[in-house]
């Protein structure tokens, strides 16, 4: 007994979708945790809650509302009908759009932390050295907040793969479109097949241990960017 060819449809669909929707992630959301970290805006405890709010919120809840904004009279479905690109439900890109939100705090808040505990002096430094504000990000910020990135990207990617109330909410259940391998999971209990569920199960318990084991050691071999979320 193994993987079935089902198995490994949805096993690779679930990595298509982690890597996409981490890549955004960082780019978006790189940005947006160096603002948190500077800002003393009085909009930052708003647009914090609001970044963590995947963290409390029930998978259905964001994937009931996401599913209504991405549908034909969504504010989502209309925008994307007007330029002829359809409906983002019940497809891969919607799976990528409801990923990213629901994601977007295993990024943010590693990043966010990193990059508040590099702390004013060495930016100042760079300063005194005529470094400009985008030479101090790139040569100065970069790779001080190494680790950070290291979680954030870790985190993303893991917490993606492992999702399956938004996911199965926006994507349903499609072989090859939207099934990932926690619907997949699902699928299999649902039939009885409890081997072809242990497999799945077993390898995700197995690649949460790593992900963990690997996010835990960071702080210890690289400075303090470690597993540590704010709500």
């Amino acid at each position: 007994m193994g993987f079935s060819a089902a198995d490994w449809a949805a096993i690779s669909l679930s990595l298509q979708l982690a890597a996409v929707t981490t890549l955004i992630l960082l780019m978006t959301g790189t940005p947006l945790a160096w603002w948190l970290a500077r800002t003393r805006s009085r909009l930052k405890g708003a647009v914090a809650a609001i970044v963590a709010l995947p963290l409390v919120l029930p998978p259905t809840v964001l994937g009931f509302y996401l599913l209504v904004a991405m549908g034909p009279n969504g504010p989502i479905g209309g925008l994307t009908q007007s330029f002829g690109l359809g409906t983002l439900p019940f497809t891969f890109s919607g799976l990528v759009v409801g990923s990213v939100c629901y994601s977007m705090p295993f990024v943010v808040q590693p990043l966010q932390n990193a990059f508040a505990s590099i702390g004013e002096r060495p930016l100042e430094m760079a300063a005194t050295l005529r470094a400009g504000p985008w030479d101090r990000f790139l040569h100065v910020v970069l790779p001080l907040a190494r680790p950070g990135f290291l979680s954030a990207s870790v985190l993303g990617f893991a917490h993606t793969l492992g999702e399956f109330g938004v996911v199965l909410m926006i994507g349903g259940n499609i072989p090859g479109q939207t099934r990932v391998v926690s619907v997949q999971i699902y699928d299999h209990v649902e039939a009885l097949d409890y081997g072809q569920a242990h497999w799945l199960a077993g390898g995700m318990v197995l690649f949460s241990f790593l992900v963990l084991l690997l996010l835990y050691s960071i702080p210890a071999r690289r400075g303090d960017a470690g597993l540590r979320f704010s709500a």
